[in-house]
């Protein structure tokens, strides 16, 4: 896979990624979960930046890809609005205009819920492995997301290790979620 490939799949995995998060931030009304969308959108802006200009290099370079090009152009652009649309409804929360009588009663179908957990320096959690300490299985949330300074790794495995700083995106039953924090910020000291 070139590096265009790599950019454009890493584009269209964090706007899915984008639109869970705004419609998670929008049924629960979480603040928090919005503005990571905000931080994402940020992220893209700039990827999306660079996926046209190594297009451009390319077109240069190599006129027969020049077909190529124009496709890679149009699928940045295409999910370049979905990203936007996320970034459209994460909005509609952090303007306070996310509580409505209907997400209310969709909230109560749903069965799970998003949150978010920031690896303190005395986690239990910090140096060991999703394998290793299965945290989907002990607490009922499962991780989506780990977002690393400003990096996101996606559906992270069992040889992932978790470091302090890490803020955890899990899926899960809203039982779970306290259990969940509290192994990642340090209150919960045994597994």
């Amino acid at each position: 896979m070139n590096r265009l490939e790599v950019m454009l799949l890493e584009l269209k995995d964090t706007s899915e990624f984008m639109v869970d998060l705004a419609y998670s931030s929008l049924l629960y009304n979480n603040k928090e979960i919005a503005e990571e969308v905000i931080f994402l959108s940020d992220t893209l802006d700039d990827l999306s930046t660079k996926i046209q200009d190594t297009a451009i290099e390319l077109g240069q370079s190599k006129s027969d890809e020049v077909a190529k090009i124009a496709v890679v152009i149009r699928l940045q652009t295409s999910i370049m609005y979905i990203a936007e649309a996320a970034k459209s409804i994460a909005d509609v929360v952090l303007r306070g205009l996310g509580e409505h009588p209907v997400l209310a009663m969709s909230i109560k179908e749903s069965e799970t819920t998003i949150a978010l957990g920031k690896v303190s320096d005395d986690s239990v959690l910090v140096g060991k492995t999703f394998g290793d300490v299965s945290l989907s299985t002990i607490s009922g949330m499962f991780v989506i997301a780990i977002k690393r300074d400003r990096t996101y790794i996606f559906g992270p495995g069992r040889g992932t290790v978790i470091q302090a700083g890490d803020v955890m995106i899990a899926k899960g039953p809203e039982e779970g979620v306290a259990y969940f924090k509290d192994l990642c910020d340090g209150t919960e000291k045994e597994l």
